[in-house]
């Protein structure tokens, strides 16, 4: 069986980012096709991989500004060869799941979210401070690409969510079904000890964009004078410090050894942005340490209310407010709170998707020409 993964871009490094390497794990002989790869700002695992980009690697400083090529990207991801491969497993939020496959090839789609620019515009356009000519122009490429997102969503044979909510948003952006399969965590990498001595700061792990909201936390930890330690970088990182008084430690990217540490101390995680499912909340887990968060989106699918965390439930500064004013770490847990952790593991996020694959080569193929999974993985 020939199988290819397929990304959207790999030029940043998130949690899409860590899905793609644990489906390589599954398939550790896949090229992995995209449209750019800036092998500086991921992790350096893919070095040791098949990577095949699109004819947009060739284009003037595309790796560190791919917005202004928003156009292109469809073109760039239908131009893939993917002839000769019997299954596409694509890792999307955008352009990924748009490749064009043969026929008889089985192509499953494992969806972040639907395209988050396309399907919540007027809220991308306001955090994102554009200007008044691509407020102009952006409206008519929007309507494009809705349109091209709908139609490239039936190329695809099955659907993967990595959240109830993206679920939801599948069916009702594309109307299809969805099967949700958590993203996993390496619980193994992060250190837990219940009897940790916990310092005095709030954290967030995370790129420096927009959406993630990082602005609620730094004034809400201004407002009450907390410490709070953000670690990451990204566009909206001098707006950021712009902001932060003199408690907020705005410290970069820092070695996994160092965003380990400061993961296994903190008295909780901040989450303030809406995610479509969200890594970072369950890394901290894994730690041991509970999660403050805003209570939407992929958030409800990984922190319990109560026990692994708190949910704040308007998206302000008064209400995150609220929350750290009265909030009690030592009212958690930290065994539980790792045994929550677990439920995310790796090995069962590799089930999982062999079993769905499986499944669904099954439903493709007579009996006796299915493919078993210990002919999948090597």
């Amino acid at each position: 069986m020939k199988v290819a993964l397929v990304h959207d871009y790999l030029n940043q490094m998130g949690g899409a980012e860590r899905v793609v390497l644990a489906l390589h794990e599954i398939f550790p002989d896949a090229p992995i096709y995209t449209s750019i790869y800036d092998p500086q700002r991921v992790d350096p695992a893919f070095q040791k991989m098949d990577i095949r980009t699109s004819f947009m690697q060739r284009l003037p400083m595309v790796t560190k500004h791919h917005q202004p090529y928003l156009p292109i990207y469809p073109f760039a991801m239908e131009s893939l060869d993917l002839r000769g491969f019997d299954l596409i497993l694509s890792s999307s939020s955008a352009f990924g799941k748009g490749v064009i496959t043969r026929p008889e090839t089985l192509h499953i789609c494992y969806c972040h979210t639907p395209m988050r620019w396309c399907w919540n515009y007027d809220e991308y356009v306001e955090r994102e401070h554009l200007g008044k000519v691509a407020r102009r122009v952006l409206p008519f490429l929007i309507t494009a690409l809705r349109a091209w997102d709908q139609t490239s969503a039936m190329r695809v044979d099955h659907f993967i969510a990595n959240s109830p909510v993206v679920a939801e948003r599948i069916q009702k952006y594309y109307r299809r079904d969805a099967v949700v399969i958590p993203p996993p965590v390496e619980a193994g990498r992060f250190t837990f000890d219940p009897a940790i001595q916990v310092e005095d700061y709030f954290l967030i792990v995370s790129r420096l964009i927009p959406y993630k909201r990082i602005d609620l936390a730094i004034e809400a930890c201004n407002e009450l004078q907390l410490p709070l330690v953000i670690i990451g970088g990204g566009r909206d990182q001098e707006r950021l410090k712009k902001m932060a008084g003199p408690t907020i430690r705005l410290m970069g990217r820092l070695s996994d050894e160092e965003v380990l540490h400061y993961y296994a101390h903190c008295r909780a995680f901040l989450f303030p942005g809406e995610e479509d499912f969200g890594i970072t909340p369950l890394e901290a887990q894994a730690s041991g340490r509970p999660v403050i968060a805003y209570g939407a989106g992929g958030a409800l699918a990984s922190v319990v209310d109560g026990t692994t965390g708190v949910f704040f439930q308007n998206q302000t500064v008064e209400s995150l407010v609220t929350v750290l004013a009265s909030f009690d770490e030592r009212k958690y847990d930290p065994q539980v709170i790792r045994n929550h952790a677990l439920e995310f593991d790796m090995p069962r996020f590799h089930r999982r998707i062999l079993q769905f694959i499986e499944a669904k080569l099954g439903e493709e193929k007579p009996r006796e020409l299915r493919t078993s999974t210990s002919d999948l993985v090597r």
